[in-house]
């Protein structure tokens, strides 16, 4: 799913309310899915983020918008492989308000070490989802979408050592893949704490699943979205939900 806004985009990215995102040197570009899952992701307790393949910097951007009202400190860390979308996240970070609060990095998750001092409240992450077999444009493109390179197993293992006792793990993904990921998930330990269905358009079967999980246990809040109405326009939940990022709301 692709974003849009209703003000022409400047060259390369897109203008949200509060800040803009370039993301022309990004394996994966702006899109729906990212910016519902930015301002869907509850807000953690503990005022540390994570943001795994940050890639344009969306998310991290997003979520720091949604910490700023508050006067308590916040920190934002986000990490990527591909040295260009950290490049083109630094540059995007920098240009914001919230710069002193977010950092990037370009690390490998699988070998990140914030420090048993440093856990995260909420790790957050707009997953790779499609299978082996897979055909792309570019490698760029691979890295930021196959699961040979970030397995949801290892994804699930590494986050649980990273997160606090209290803390969160949000992500997007298409239904299909989802029902695989709550499989497992729920086999390894973790425990559902929310799940909305996202449906492109009324009358529509879903499509996407955002996902929370949680390490200790509590009832799943359970709720649906339907990004458009029948007359093609954004429904009055998507704009409830996206109101204070896109230009149009």
């Amino acid at each position: 799913m692709t974003a849009s806004i209703t003000s022409p985009p400047l060259r390369g990215g897109f203008t949200f309310k509060q800040f803009f995102v370039g993301h022309d040197r990004c394996g994966m570009k702006v899109s729906t899915d990212g910016i519902l899952l930015g301002a869907w992701a509850p807000l953690p307790t503990t005022r540390r983020i994570l943001d795994i393949g940050t890639g344009s910097g969306l998310l991290a951007l997003m979520l720091a918008q949604r910490l700023s009202p508050d006067d308590a400190p916040f920190k934002i860390d986000a990490i990527d492989i591909d040295p260009d979308a950290v490049s083109q996240a630094q540059e995007n970070c920098d240009a914001s308000p919230w710069c002193h609060n977010l950092t990037v990095w370009l690390q490998d998750f699988l070998s990140w070490e914030p420090g048993p001092e440093n856990k995260y409240g909420l790790v957050i992450c707009n997953p790779p989802y499609f299978q082996h077999g897979k055909s792309y444009r570019d490698a760029q493109r691979e890295k930021a979408r196959d699961s040979r390179v970030l397995d949801h197993q290892v994804l699930l293992q590494r986050v649980e050592k990273l997160l606090t006792d209290e803390g969160l793990f949000s992500l997007i993904l298409p239904v299909k893949e989802a029902e695989h990921f709550i499989d497992y998930a729920q086999r390894s330990g973790w425990m559902l704490a929310q799940r909305c269905w996202i449906q492109e358009h009324e009358g529509m079967s879903a499509k996407r699943l955002l996902l929370t999980w949680c390490l200790g246990s509590r009832s799943v809040e359970e709720s649906r979205l339907v990004i458009r109405n029948q007359q093609g326009d954004y429904s009055r939940e998507f704009q409830s939900l996206t109101k204070e990022f896109y230009l149009g709301h």
